[in-house]
């Protein structure tokens, strides 16, 4: 299974969220880094992402988006496959 990393902060319902979900197929261990506690990760998503909003997701070295973007990708059948990709 691929590496996932979330950059979440400490109150994100929406964090919360996409943690059931990816959790909900088989991930067992996800990096969190928290924005809220260190500004610097914050500005490093944004350089990344070009986004300011949590969560940001990334499968592997796949940048997923947030968490409307899990949701719509696990909707439309594309989230386990690219969980076990090799």
């Amino acid at each position: 299974m691929q590496a996932v990393k979330m950059y979440t902060t400490a109150v994100c319902p929406y964090c919360v969220q996409a943690k059931r979900v990816l959790q909900s197929k088989g991930v067992e261990q996800i990096e969190e880094i928290r924005v809220d506690a260190n500004p610097d990760e914050r500005m490093k998503m944004m350089e990344i992402t070009g986004r300011r909003t949590v969560p940001q997701i990334f499968i592997g070295s796949t940048h997923v988006g947030g968490c409307d973007d899990l949701m719509a990708l696990d909707g439309q059948g594309g989230l386990l496959p690219l969980l076990n990709a090799a």
